[in-house]
């Protein structure tokens, strides 16, 4: 199923798959403590040390995948909302050396960095300097003052992933993560070599909700998921993702139609005025506006995303439905957490859904289309540039006499300079799509497929027969749904 699979990816893959497959049971909450013992059988360890840390991991893995935080987690600050967690078992075996002495070290006699070093951690030896990592402030001055480069400044992997400095080390040298900064993008969950920062599931609550029958359950599938499972079409995933347990399988490209049109006519009002918007489809890229450019809130288009209006156009038909996203993206859980939890019931990634279908030994093959109701341009939300392309659509289906300009901001580095630049008011742009992952949401932190394996894909069945915008809205009577943020 998974072609990127690491030790890493593999681990928290069979975890999920343990996770759903006793919860089809009925039976997780007893068999959980099992979990660990059944993937970690011993006596000999697998990727750690001893089988004891390796259990410690996989117990803490289990307790995320049933929506629990890990124990002995810490945070400067909780508000029930971040959904990105360090698990201590995993980053305890984490590199601590920052600042290392390489073997470039001549051994000069200007000793530049034993004078840069204001803390005596530094001393000579016959083979060069030596750096003492008890008396080490991390300054880094012996590597501005060392002549031959040879003290280098090594990050840990997740502080160096992390967009917007949210990681910090501890006294215990574990990492922290300090929420009033941290966006939820999941970066850090990508570039842990440890794997030891993850998010949070809602995978059983899912199962358990499917299996007690109580409401229909809804799945909205995000439109980055064409290429995550091979040469499939969403067509075709839409009706093997039924037979999960799901009523219905709607397209949150949908979804996107209708926030196009919507905030089409937003930026359109707003240009008038000379006043430019942002894109809100991205939670993430919304995170950062909030914590680091409060200035800018109010230029935050106030359509809800694709994932909101999707919801409302199902709660529309079927107000009992209990309703579930599943997309490439950690952030999602975040955003229905914090501020649609009487709408989205439930967030999956496409990990958690990988898991289900491999439960179920669910074969694309033995299935036949489902229609597919919304256009290219939806759908091409999915990508870095998709949004900016359906508002000029749409513009071009309003016949708008405007000439909107919009600009594309692909990762956070680049949103960072276009949001600075309009903050000092030299960005000469009516519209700024911003997405925090590189290349989009097919490159999203929780997709299954390698970047360019899953776009070959994508790029072949992204192009719809429905190309106007405006009527497939109308004729599905998106038109008619309250999709503005409360």
């Amino acid at each position: 199923m998974m072609d990127n699979i690491t030790d890493i990816s593999q681990i928290k893959m069979e975890v999920l798959k343990k996770t759903a497959e006793y919860a089809y049971k009925g039976n997780l909450l007893q068999m959980a403590d099992q979990i660990p013992f059944e993937l970690i059988p011993g006596p000999k360890p697998e990727f750690r040390c001893c089988i004891y840390r390796e259990r410690e991991i996989m117990r803490q893995r289990v307790r995320l995948s049933m929506g629990k935080i890990p124990a002995g987690s810490h945070y400067q600050v909780n508000d029930g909302t971040q959904v990105v967690h360090v698990i201590s078992a995993a980053c305890e075996g984490c590199p601590i050396a920052r600042f290392t002495v390489t073997d470039n070290c001549h051994n000069c006699l200007a000793r530049k960095c034993i004078k840069a070093c204001k803390f005596g951690a530094i001393s000579r030896t016959d083979r060069g300097a030596y750096i003492d990592k008890t008396k080490c402030k991390k300054c880094g001055q012996c590597v501005l003052a060392c002549p031959y480069g040879a003290i280098v400044d090594i990050q840990r992997p997740c502080i160096k992933a992390c967009p917007v400095d949210a990681i910090t080390i501890d006294e215990n040298d574990l990492a922290m993560i300090n929420e009033e900064k941290c966006i939820n993008c999941g970066k850090c969950v990508v570039g842990c070599p440890f794997g030891a920062v993850s998010d949070v599931s809602m995978l059983s609550n899912v199962i358990d909700t499917i299996v007690k029958g109580e409401s229909p359950v809804y799945a909205m599938v995000a439109p980055a998921i064409e290429g995550q499972f091979g040469d499939v079409p969403v067509s075709v995933l839409k009706a093997a993702i039924k037979d999960l347990g799901f009523k219905e399988v709607v397209e949150v490209a949908l979804g996107a139609d209708a926030v196009a049109v919507e905030e089409t006519g937003e930026v359109i009002e707003r240009a008038k005025d000379g006043k430019q918007t942002t894109s809100s489809c991205c939670p993430a890229f919304v995170n950062f506006i909030e914590k680091y450019f409060p200035e800018l809130k109010e230029n935050i288009s106030t359509t809800v995303s694709p994932m909101v209006a999707a919801a409302r156009f199902i709660k529309a038909a079927e107000p009992n439905a209990a309703i579930v996203f599943i997309g490439p993206c950690i952030a999602k859980k975040n955003e229905a957490l914090k501020h649609y939890i009487g709408e989205i019931n439930y967030v999956l990634t496409f990990e958690e859904l990988a898991a289900m279908i491999e439960v179920k030994e669910i074969d694309f093959s033995n299935y036949a289309d489902i229609e597919e109701k919304a256009t290219k341009y939806g759908k091409g939300f999915a990508k870095s540039g998709g949004v900016s392309n359906a508002v000029m659509q749409v513009a071009k289906e309003k016949q708008c006499e405007i000439d909107i300009k919009t600009m594309k901001c692909s990762g956070i580095d680049e949103c960072k300079k276009a949001l600075m630049m309009l903050k000092s008011g030299k960005l000469p742009v009516d519209f700024i799509e911003g997405m925090a992952c590189e290349n989009g949401c097919i490159n999203g932190t929780a997709k299954v497929k390698e970047l360019m394996a899953g776009k070959r894909v994508f790029d072949k069945y992204a192009d719809n027969k429905n190309e106007e915008v405006i009527k497939t809205v109308n004729d599905n009577k998106l038109n008619e749904l309250n999709i503005h943020r409360h």
